[in-house]
């Protein structure tokens, strides 16, 4: 399996950059992105990923999961749910991804539908949701209301409402 930082690389030279030019873009240091294609340091913030998804030019699936990343599923009021989709492709996370909560269950990356309302997520910003009924902590969870697909906060478990997932991780495009 190709590792996070050979994949920084590679898309670094197909975008012809050189890492000092790499770095002025993303806003960090020539040695950190040497240390991102190395290895050397694996964990990489939300921020830090988006920004370097924009300048590398790709998407910030590809920049994650490499060239065989599934297609971006949509999450849209009325279902079917991101997960339950045809094109439907869940993935493992990546250990080198802060989420909100601990996960080691498959997730998915989606993006609201255009014309949806899921804030505080907004059409074009991308969202990594895992499949759950179940309460875990304080967060936003994928919740149906009258027959309608919502995201909503939860400081507590509800009593009177499915969950259907957790917001793991929301990054918002450059």
């Amino acid at each position: 399996m190709e590792s996070l930082g050979s994949r920084i690389k590679q898309l670094r030279l197909r975008a012809k950059l050189n890492k000092a030019a790499l770095a002025r873009k993303v806003g960090v240091s020539d040695v950190t992105i040497s240390y991102w294609e190395s290895g050397a340091i694996k964990q990489i913030g939300h921020e830090r990923l988006v920004s370097l998804a924009d300048a590398l030019d790709c998407s910030l699936a590809t920049l994650l999961e490499g060239e065989s990343a599934p297609e971006l599923l949509t999450l849209t009021h009325t279902g079917p749910l991101p997960w339950e989709q045809v094109q439907a492709t869940t993935l493992k996370v990546p250990s080198h991804l802060p989420l909100n909560i601990d996960w080691k269950a498959p997730c998915v990356m989606a993006t609201p539908s255009k014309g949806t309302d899921f804030s505080p997520v907004k059409a074009g910003d991308l969202m990594l949701l895992g499949p759950t009924h179940v309460f875990h902590k304080a967060g936003h969870y994928v919740v149906q209301r009258d027959d309608k697909f919502v995201l909503e906060h939860f400081a507590k478990a509800p009593s009177d409402i499915a969950i259907h997932a957790v917001l793991l991780a929301h990054w918002h495009p450059a």
